[in-house]
């Protein structure tokens, strides 16, 4: 008999494995693929269904939890998937299962974590967060970027001429799947950045992922990104989704939607809105006019509109009396004006006397000096100033000789005269 010790209760095994399933990083995430199975177990927001191999040798239960979230095709039973999800035991039943994170229909698994890494990258950029742009209440020039021959276009202009009929609808062919989709939208997005256009509409039909993979393009998602115009995208059915809707400024389930996005108001809204607010208009201002009108009846009812002098007779008497203050007030201004001329004026004459009556005394001396000394006064005592014909003045009896023609200058007059000889003492 072996010891009671060595003997595990099923809870501790269960416990145990547990542990040991969450401790191994092989099972933390699990990249899995297989057919659904058994799909029909849903029980409100969370979907439990089985794994199976396709030759239904090896089978594994399967969850997901608030599944209409993650999922992005509605899963059918037999379907081929890819799953990622982590591996973990359910010790009651001792059961194990995968906890799926992630699942797509098989075909597209690369193709989906392609999309979930550039989605990322761009998210971290901030390129989905960047401010979208207004749509023009009423479009003048729509351009649209889509098959020339798909139902697209026609579903577009239908709806713009029914709704907003001035409103011109620009086609820029384009291919919207395969090799070639990508260079030729890029081509065309180009086209309608250098014209002039209100919005524009970019998109196609439905499809698989493979159809739509072009609109998930990052050097298309960052070109419609950096238009200077409002972009509506509306690429595949009302389920798709793509990095172009991401990016755009507004989304469209389907073409109608989105020509309906473009043309916000109908023609027939706009004339109801404005007839609308015509009647407003009319009804404001009838009321304004009778409401000015019986204010205006009120003040002709008062007594100083019947008697309109009395509104200005005080104050043409309180002119009167401010006038004649006035007057008086610049009278006296001019009479003390005029004294104060008169008084500077005298001042003036005082101070000039002051200061000229040392300078004439001066004067009235140095003129008696000179008269002293001016030989007026001498030649006025009998005295003659002798000079010859050049003007010179004879000092000496030896400046003259016999013979020499003089000149005597009195005090009254001048004399000529020969001098018949010199003697000098």
């Amino acid at each position: 008999m072996l010891a009671k010790a060595k003997y595990l209760s099923v809870g501790a095994l269960s416990a145990y494995l547990k542990r040991k399933f969450d401790a191994d990083p092989h099972l933390e995430k699990v990249y899995l693929t297989g057919e659904i199975s058994n799909l029909g177990n849903r029980r409100g927001r969370h979907l439990y269904f089985s794994i199976k191999d396709p030759d239904g040798k090896a089978v594994i239960k399967a969850a997901m939890f608030s599944y209409a979230n993650r999922l992005k095709f509605n899963p059918e039973e037999g379907m081929k998937i890819f799953a990622i999800g982590r591996v973990q035991i359910y010790e009651p039943s001792g059961t194990y299962s995968i906890i799926l994170e992630e699942m797509t229909p098989d075909g597209v698994g690369e193709l989906y974590l392609a999309y979930e890494e550039l989605k990322k990258k761009l998210y971290a950029e901030g390129l989905f967060s960047q401010e979208k742009r207004a749509l023009p209440l009423f479009p003048k020039k729509i351009a649209v970027i889509t098959s020339p021959t798909g139902a697209v276009i026609e579903d577009i202009a239908k709806t713009a001429q029914r709704r907003f009929p001035s409103a011109q609808v620009v086609l820029y062919p384009a291919v919207v799947q395969g090799d070639g989709a990508v260079p030729s939208i890029l081509k065309q997005l180009e086209r309608v950045a250098a014209a002039d256009y209100d919005v524009l509409i970019i998109g196609r039909g439905g499809g698989s992922i493979e159809d739509l993979w072009a609109f998930n393009d990052e050097k298309l998602v960052r070109a419609v990104a950096a238009m200077p115009l409002p972009v509506i995208s509306s690429v595949g059915h009302e389920t798709d989704n793509t990095l172009t809707d991401l990016v755009a400024d507004r989304r469209a389930a389907t073409p109608t939607a989105a020509a309906e996005l473009a043309t916000p108001v109908t023609l027939q809204q706009l004339t109801d809105r404005l007839a609308e607010i015509n009647l407003r208009l009319e009804g404001a201002m009838r009321r304004m006019i009778r409401v000015k009108k019986e204010a205006l009846q009120s003040w002709l009812a008062r007594p100083i509109m019947r008697q309109p002098d009395r509104l200005y007779t005080a104050y043409q008497e309180e002119v009167d009396r401010q006038y004649e203050r006035m007057v008086r007030s610049f009278k006296h201004q001019v009479d003390n004006r005029q004294q104060g001329i008169r008084n500077l004026i005298q001042r003036q004459q005082r101070i000039g006397s002051n200061l000229l009556q040392p300078y004439q005394e001066r004067f009235s001396r140095l003129t008696d000096k000179l008269n002293l000394v001016s030989p007026l006064t001498i030649l006025s005592h009998g005295y003659a100033i002798v000079e010859k014909e050049d003007r010179t003045v004879i000092q000496k009896s030896k400046d003259l000789k016999a013979g020499d023609a003089i000149a005597l200058k009195f005090a009254d007059g001048e004399a000529t005269a020969e001098v018949k000889g010199v003697k000098n003492d």
